[in-house]
C-alpha cells in the first residue's frame, strides 16, 4: 500500500492502492485543507479494499491555479473522476466522500458533473452546502463568526492559518465590531477581496432542490451542535437516489471526534469502519431502498430511528425581567457566554423559565418560540436562545434561533422563531430559560436597525422592544412515551 503522489488533470493527488491485482473500486476525497491531513484515512480505505485517492482542490496547497470557493468543483472533480476510471487499477465504480467544504466537492459530483463522471455513491459528513447556506441563517441573518473565521484562515490564499482570526481578535478584540463589517480585510491587515462577494448570496436551498434529482446512494452524517445540522437533514429528506441513510449523534463539527456535554459512551461510534462497510453495500446495491437512519438522544444512551419525532408541546414559561428591554447593537447580548445581567438597569433582553421538569423529558425534533412583540424601529433581529439550567444551576446551551423582522414600528407583530432540531433527554429538575434579545454577537452581525445592510452599516441605532409575556409560547417536541433504541450500525447498513 505504497502511497503515490502525482499530478492529476493539473491538481496534486495521492493515491494509496490496496496489496493484489485489483482492479478496485475506487474513493476520492477533493479538500481545500491539505490533502496530506487524510493521510491516514487513505490508508483505512486501502486496507478495506478501495484505491482511496486525495486530491487538493485547484488553488489550494499544492494544486497551481487561482482558489475560488464554491465555484470550480463540479468541473475540477469530474476531470477526475474520468482519469480515475481510465486507470487499470479501477474496476470503474467510485465512491466520492468529503465532511464540510469537502462534502461539498462529493455532493456537486452526484448533482452537477456529467453523467459520465458522477460517483456511485456519495457520503456527505457535517455538508457545507453552499455559500449562501454557510454564511447565512435560513432566515437571512449572517453568520458572522464562523465566516469571518473561515475567511481568515482559509479565504484568497494557496495555504490556511487556522488561528488567524484568534490572533487578530487577541491583538484586537473588538475587531469584528468595527463598521463597515466589509472592512474587515482591511483590519486583518490581509487581502481578502471576496469577502464583500460572500454576503452577496442570499438564496439558499438550490443546492437541495437538485438533490431530489439524485441518482446514487447517500450516506448523510452530521452533528446536533453543529452548523450544518438543519442542511444535512434537509439534504437526506430530498435525496432522490435509491437509498439514504442518515447518522446524526450529540456530536460538533468533527463528528464523534469533538463530542458534545451531552454525548455517552454509546455515542463513540467508529466512523472509518461504518463507511467502508455502507459503501462495499453501496456499490453493490444490497442496500434496502428508501430514507433509514439513526439519530442519538443526548443525555442518554439511547440511538433512535429516524422515524421517531416529537409531538409539539407548549411549556409554561414564567417572566423573569424585561418584558420591555432595549437593543442596543452599541452593547449587543454576547453569544459567547451564558451568564445573564443581573437585574437592574434597563435590560437588554426578555428572560423567562419554566418551572422544574417534574420526570425527564425526551425532546426529538424541531423547536421553536413564537411570540407577540413590538420594535420601534423598521428593521429588527429577534433572537431566541434556550438553556437548561441543571439542578445544581449548570447553564448549558441547547439551542438558538434568530429571524429578521421589518414591520412598521411601534405595532405589534405575530413572530415565530425558529430554534432548528433538538435531540435531548433533559433531565428532572432542569428547568428551561429562554432568552429574547435583538442581538447574538459575534456569531451573527449586529442589526443596526437603520434599514441599511448590517455587512455595510456605518451608523448604529437602539431598538426599544416590547414583548407580551403572555404570548410567548415555547414548543418543543415531546417523545410522549420513553422510546424504543435502535442499533445505528445496522440501521444505516440496512
Amino acid at each position: 500500500m505504497t502511497l503515490v503522489t502525482m499530478v492529476v488533470e493539473g491538481l496534486a493527488t495521492d493515491a494509496r492502492l490496496p496489496d493484489g491485482d485489483g482492479p478496485f473500486p475506487a474513493v476520492l476525497i477533493r479538500t481545500p485543507y491539505d490533502r496530506r491531513r487524510h493521510h491516514a484515512e487513505l490508508r483505512g480505505w486501502a486496507r478495506r479494499g478501495f484505491a482511496a485517492l486525495v486530491q487538493d482542490v485547484r488553488g489550494r496547497h499544492a494544486s497551481p491555479g487561482e482558489w475560488h470557493p464554491y465555484e470550480n468543483e463540479a468541473a475540477d472533480g469530474a476531470a477526475t473522476v474520468r482519469w480515475i476510471r481510465q486507470q487499470p487499477w479501477s474496476d470503474g465504480r467510485l465512491v466520492a466522500v468529503g465532511a464540510s467544504y469537502a462534502a461539498h466537492c462529493a455532493l456537486v459530483l452526484a448533482l452537477d458533473a456529467p453523467e459520465d463522471s458522477r460517483p456511485d455513491a456519495v457520503i456527505a459528513a457535517v455538508p457545507a452546502l453552499g455559500i449562501a447556506e454557510t454564511a447565512r441563517e435560513p432566515s437571512g441573518v449572517e453568520r458572522l463568526l464562523a465566516r469571518a473565521g473561515w475567511w481568515a484562515a482559509h479565504g484568497d490564499r494557496h495555504d490556511s492559518d487556522e488561528e488567524a482570526l484568534a490572533k487578530a481578535l487577541a491583538a484586537e478584540p473588538d475587531l469584528l465590531a468595527h463598521l463597515p463589517l466589509s472592512d474587515l480585510p482591511r483590519r486583518l491587515g490581509r487581502s481578502l477581496p471576496s469577502w464583500p462577494g460572500l454576503w452577496r448570496h442570499r438564496e439558499r436551498g438550490r443546492f437541495c432542490s437538485r438533490a431530489e434529482h439524485a441518482g446514487v446512494p447517500l450516506l448523510a452524517v452530521g452533528g446536533h451542535h453543529d452548523h450544518f445540522t438543519e442542511d444535512t437533514v434537509t439534504l437526506w429528506r430530498g435525496w432522490g437516489g435509491p437509498s439514504a441513510r442518515l447518522l446524526m449523534g450529540p456530536w460538533g463539527h468533527r463528528l464523534a471526534a469533538g463530542p458534545g456535554p451531552d454525548a455517552w459512551q454509546a455515542h463513540r461510534i467508529n466512523l472509518g469502519e461504518l463507511y467502508t462497510r455502507w459503501a462495499r453495500l453501496a456499490l453493490t446495491g444490497d442496500l434496502e431502498p428508501g430514507h433509514r437512519g439513526a439519530i442519538g438522544l443526548g443525555g442518554s444512551p439511547l440511538w433512535l430511528p429516524v422515524g421517531a419525532e416529537g409531538e409539539p408541546r407548549t411549556q409554561r414559561l414564567q417572566l423573569l425581567h424585561g418584558a420591555s428591554f432595549t437593543a442596543d447593537p452599541e452593547r449587543p447580548v454576547s453569544s459567547e457566554g451564558l451568564t445573564i445581567p443581573a437585574d437592574g438597569g434597563t435590560p437588554d433582553r426578555c428572560l423567562l423559565v419554566t418551572p422544574p421538569l417534574p420526570r425527564p423529558l425526551d425532546v426529538l425534533g424541531t423547536a421553536e418560540v413564537a411570540l407577540r412583540a413590538t420594535a420601534d424601529t423598521q428593521s429588527a433581529d429577534w433572537v431566541a436562545r434556550l438553556v437548561a439550567i441543571s439542578p445544581t444551576g449548570a447553564a448549558e446551551r441547547l439551542a438558538v434561533g434568530t429571524v429578521r423582522r421589518e414591520d412598521p414600528p411601534g405595532q405589534a407583530a405575530e413572530i415565530t422563531v425558529a430554534l432548528g432540531r433538538l435531540a435531548r433527554r433533559l433531565s428532572a429538575g432542569t428547568r428551561l430559560r429562554l432568552e429574547i434579545a435583538g442581538h447574538h454577537f459575534p456569531a451573527h452581525a449586529r442589526n443596526p436597525h437603520t434599514g441599511d445592510d448590517p455587512v455595510t452599516a456605518t451608523r448604529l441605532l437602539a431598538s426599544r422592544r416590547e414583548v407580551d409575556p403572555g404570548t410567548v409560547a415555547l414548543r418543543l417536541p415531546v417523545l410522549p412515551t420513553r422510546p424504543a433504541p435502535t442499533d445505528p450500525v445496522q440501521e444505516i447498513l440496512r
